[in-house]
């Protein structure tokens, strides 16, 4: 039986707006990629710890059916997997299991269902589970699918406009792995980007976004991938402007977070508190404009450094009320 941690899991922080249009909770779909482990051995591991049975499908993809959590896919983390099977195919991934990471993608959760996660990521770490930073090509990310409050305008834009003024920020108070800042996985925003969007306004229209985010960054690889929010809202503008597949989904796929889960310490309820502090912001008016003004006035017209941005405003955060509890692996 995989060895999991016996501290209280812990608890995850609500949402500003906890509740979908729907009156409905909003739920959050996780995916943890990590190495040291093979697929198998980690859908194992899934059963073993949240119950349900393990089979394994093509190659390296596994489910693990009926867990307290539902459904949960296990697979290496390359677009190999999905090539009609092959000898050539199968040793590809073989030879590359040293640097591609297993993915864990559950169903969408909620609060109660996500804390279950917390005895699945240490038993994974007893196991010998390898995060972010156990070597400079792995990468290795957290990725949170946050289902949006509604499909107003303004519930897609704020987020988003809220991400954008604060994602460096972010980086600079709880930096991510060097191995990820060195990879292109999660670029941060352009200031291009950034300053198109406040200029389109807090009561931007969804063809405006979508125009101003096809522009400007029209890839899946940011901190912040909105592709598949738009793809859900508007398939055919997404699929006429983006050439790499793209998942529809009502979510925010939040990709920043590094994957530490061989540090002991570590917890998905830690990296969530960053996109709680996203959303707090996003409800607060008078901050994301105050914030808007100062990013203007910070920039000018060439940006050379993002390093006296990120302080000034984490201080307007600070005085706002809006500090990030910092991580205690860090």
């Amino acid at each position: 039986m995989a060895k999991a941690d016996a501290l209280t899991p812990p608890l995850f922080t609500p949402l500003p707006r906890p509740h979908n249009a729907d009156g409905a909770p909003r739920k959050v779909g996780v995916e943890i990629e990590l190495g040291g482990l093979d697929e198998g051995e980690v859908a194992r591991i899934c059963a073993e710890v949240l119950g349900g049975r393990a089979e394994q499908g093509d190659g390296t993809l596994w489910t693990v059916h009926d867990t307290r959590i539902g459904k949960i896919e296990v697979y290496l983390d390359t677009s190999l997997r999905k090539a009609t099977r092959s000898k050539l195919r199968d040793l590809a991934l073989d030879l590359g299991r040293e640097v591609i990471p297993v993915e864990i993608v559950t169903q969408p959760l909620d609060m109660a269902e996500l804390a279950t996660l917390h005895d699945l990521t240490g038993a994974l770490r007893h196991a010998g589970a390898l995060g972010s930073g156990a070597g400079w090509v792995f990468g290795f990310g957290l990725h949170l699918n946050i289902e949006i409050a509604s499909d107003r305008n303004a519930d897609i834009l704020r987020p988003m406009l809220a991400y954008a003024l604060i994602e460096d920020w972010l980086r600079h108070a709880e930096p991510i792995d060097d191995s990820r800042r060195l990879l292109p996985f999660t670029d941060p925003y352009p200031t291009n980007f950034v300053r198109a969007l406040l200029g389109l306004g807090m009561d931007a229209s969804l063809r405006e976004m979508i125009a101003v985010y096809l522009e400007h960054t029209p890839s899946r690889n940011r901190g912040l991938d909105m592709l598949p929010i738009f793809a859900h809202l508007a398939p055919e503008t997404v699929e006429d402007a983006v050439s790499e597949s793209v998942s529809s989904r009502p979510a925010f796929h939040f990709r920043l977070p590094d994957s530490r889960i061989d540090e002991p310490g570590w917890s998905i309820a830690q990296e969530w508190q960053r996109w709680v502090l996203v959303e707090r912001v996003a409800a607060d008016e008078r901050l994301l404009t105050r914030l808007g003004a100062a990013w203007l006035d910070d920039h000018g017209m060439v940006t050379f450094s993002r390093a006296s941005w990120a302080e000034r405003c984490g201080a307007l955060l600070h005085q706002f009320g809006h500090d990030l509890p910092l991580a205690e692996h860090r």
